[in-house]
């Protein structure tokens, strides 16, 4: 079963934004990356208004090589409720990525594994209080998406999260210190001259 609001061979792709967008911003991520919800908290927003005003669609494209380096199935399980947002809606997709990401647990916690943590965290985007979307999370049904979704990051030739791209060309999100850029750095990355 393949989400809504996707895009890709076997939909590995979430798209937010206008399904025909000239631009793109490519955006791989693992959901039990640091960095990335780093990037995520500063810049989700900026992206989500920007891709709302028209300058270009979010591609999402999410591993879950943390699964495998911590141990645990927290980023598969996170993703394949993540889907069944994605399939509700784009608006609730990224009410619902923000959310996971703003209560992450470190790296070495598998709590997204849990699917009453995922529901919890869930019942903070009004959209998805609903049973069809509690069954989903709660039933897997996304799951052997989630994994196809990973298989794809997996040979896109990514090696470390938070990476983004521009129309293919790649844009710095995270700074030297490790932390995120200015969303002012930001936007002046994926404006065209």
């Amino acid at each position: 079963m393949i989400p809504a609001n996707t895009r890709g061979p076997g939909g590995v792709i979430v798209r937010y934004g206008d399904p025909d967008a000239t631009h793109v911003l490519s955006v791989y991520a693992d959901l039990r990356c640091p960095f990335c919800k780093r990037m995520e908290l500063a810049l989700g927003a900026v992206m989500e208004r920007a891709a709302d005003e028209g300058r270009f669609a979010v591609d999402h494209h999410f591993g879950t090589f943390i699964d495998d380096a911590a141990g645990g199935s927290g980023s598969l399980e996170a993703l394949a409720a993540l889907g069944a947002a994605a399939d509700t809606g784009q608006k609730p997709f990224m009410h619902f990525l923000r959310a996971l990401y703003a209560d992450q647990p470190s790296e070495e916690v598998d709590a997204f594994a849990d699917r009453d943590t995922l529901l919890r965290l869930a019942d903070e985007v009004e959209a998805l209080r609903t049973d069809g979307f509690r069954q989903k999370v709660m039933e897997r049904t996304y799951l052997p998406w989630a994994a196809q979704v990973s298989a794809a990051f997996g040979t896109s030739g990514v090696r470390s999260t938070p990476t983004v791209l521009i129309d293919r060309t790649p844009v710095a999100v995270i700074n030297a210190l490790g932390y995120a850029v200015t969303p002012e750095a930001f936007l002046a990355e994926v404006t065209p001259p």
